[in-house]
């Protein structure tokens, strides 16, 4: 094959691979919402306004979902020392599946002044599919324990989604058999498919030599007695 054939099969080659990839990647969809927030404090409501990100990374059989705020919500009278705020949310699940998400974090790792908007530290949570497609993710009630209180805050403007998975369904949880690319053998029985590993190279490798061996051997048992016989004859 000349070389700019070979060029031209080597780009449609790499063409296809690409377009592969492309095919298996998961569909997603995510934008930053506004949720207006209105949050019931053990010193009276307050509301605030908080554009949220939800993203969704591929983790074995789900999705890692992690949540952000990207401006604080509702206030403390009083200074909040560090690890004294403890966060946790829902998200709100729809498309092809439905129910919520519970999602959590650490303490706040800083001090929190008095009547300042509380900064909510990444959300996380794991997100395994129960039926196969797109799926919606959108944020619930967010709930900030601190000195012993509690204040719960509702998205009150109906938000949008933050972010849309084309999934599909974890293996086993519809019920259903999975199938796998290939046919397997139970070890032990018949039928069994001719090895091709190294292991086999070594078997046939010491077959090979010791069928030299054996010729060897004969090739020399065969002269000795050849030059017996002449000793003899002489």
């Amino acid at each position: 094959m000349s070389y700019p054939k070979r060029t031209a099969a080597f780009a449609s080659v790499a063409a296809l691979a690409g377009s592969a990839v492309l095919m298996t990647a998961p569909a997603v969809h995510a934008e930053v919402v506004n949720v207006n927030y209105q949050c019931k404090t053990p010193i009276g409501d307050k509301s605030a306004v908080s554009p949220i990100d939800i993203k969704g990374v591929k983790s074995g059989s789900g999705y890692k979902i992690t949540m952000s705020w990207q401006k604080g919500v509702s206030s403390s009278p009083v200074d909040l020392g560090k690890g004294a705020m403890n966060p946790s949310a829902t998200i709100k699940l729809g498309g092809a599946d439905s129910g919520t998400l519970n999602v959590t974090g650490p303490a706040n790792q800083a001090v929190v002044p008095a009547n300042t908007p509380i900064k909510i530290n990444d959300l996380t949570g794991t997100y395994t599919p129960k039926k196969s497609g797109k799926v919606t993710f959108t944020a619930g009630v967010l709930t900030i324990k601190a000195l012993g209180t509690t204040t719960t805050c509702t998205p009150t403007n109906s938000p949008g989604a933050s972010l849309t998975l084309d999934v599909t369904a974890a293996s086993g949880s519809s019920g259903g058999t999975g199938s796998s690319g290939g046919t397997q053998s139970d070890s032990g029985t018949g039928g069994a498919l001719p090895q091709t590993g190294p292991e086999d190279s070594a078997i046939a490798l010491g077959t090979l030599g010791g069928t030299v061996l054996l010729a060897g051997a004969a090739g020399a048992l065969w002269l000795t007695r050849r030059n017996q016989a002449a000793r003899v004859r002489r």
